[in-house]
């Protein structure tokens, strides 16, 4: 469950969106998730919040994801999880990142300050008072700023099924490349209505947790805004699904179709 629950919320903040020349977010946007296992039991449920922050004298966007159980899921495993990215307004690189987890007992107080210039990346894990300087990819990403990144930096108006993106993204100590596929259009039913959606396919390593590499689909919505209205996992035994239940600050409005 441990490892359901991390990979789960990674997927739900890396979930791509792509976006036209202007920004697709600004200061104040935020998202709450509900998350559900086999599409009946409630898991938990997650936000996402942009702030504004500085760091070295420099105005950044900080970035806040949480994560927590509910219901019956709470009876057995608790998870409190918080991360934030602290990025630059412009290329959205990172210039800090903050992980600190309680998942059933099993604890994380990691921070990663990046040196964007020098490819470096010094990971302070407070937990065990321990720091260790790894070496990056370019434009590395974090878990939480990959999905602003992406979100900016391609044109969905060039999509083509079958088109493949990719980004570098740094975690657990370790360079990661995310890579994920275009699908196409589909309208789905949300809370909030019908919506003109874009779907892609992440790739992820089939095994213990996932059934195969291609067991993740993302539902992004297809307007300016591209915030992530769902996301499915079909798991090694059931499946995990969030979906978008409530949301403020949006940049650009939020298109519904109507019938």
């Amino acid at each position: 469950m441990k490892k359901i629950w991390l990979l789960a919320f990674t997927v739900l903040i890396s979930a791509v969106s792509f976006s036209q020349s202007e920004s697709a977010f600004k200061e104040g946007e935020w998202f709450r998730f509900r998350m559900s296992y086999s599409n009946f039991l409630k898991a938990g449920n997650a936000t996402l919040t942009v702030n504004q922050s500085s760091i070295g004298g420099k105005s950044v966007y900080h970035v806040v994801g949480k994560g927590w159980t509910t219901g019956m899921i709470k009876w057995f495993f608790k998870v409190e999880d918080r991360y934030e990215s602290y990025f630059d307004k412009e290329s959205i690189l990172p210039y800090k990142f903050i992980r600190k987890i309680d998942e059933g007992g099993h604890t994380k107080d990691v921070e990663i300050n990046f040196d964007q210039a020098n490819n470096k990346a010094e990971v302070h894990n407070k937990k065990h008072n321990r720091k260790q300087t790894f070496t990056t990819k370019p434009n590395i990403q974090d878990m939480v700023s990959t999905y602003y990144y992406l979100r900016n930096k391609v044109d969905t108006s060039k999509l083509k099924i079958g088109d493949e993106f990719f980004a570098d993204m740094f975690f657990d100590e370790e360079n990661y490349g995310f890579k994920l596929k275009y699908l196409g259009e589909e309208t789905i039913s949300t809370d909030f209505g019908k919506v003109k959606s874009l779907v892609f396919r992440p790739y992820v390593l089939a095994g213990r947790v996932f059934k195969e590499e291609e067991s993740l689909t993302l539902w992004v919505s297809n307007d300016k805004n591209k915030i992530p209205l769902r996301v499915k996992a079909d798991l090694a035994v059931g499946s995990l699904r969030a979906d978008l239940e409530a949301f403020k600050g949006l940049k650009h409005p939020f298109k519904i179709v109507v019938d």
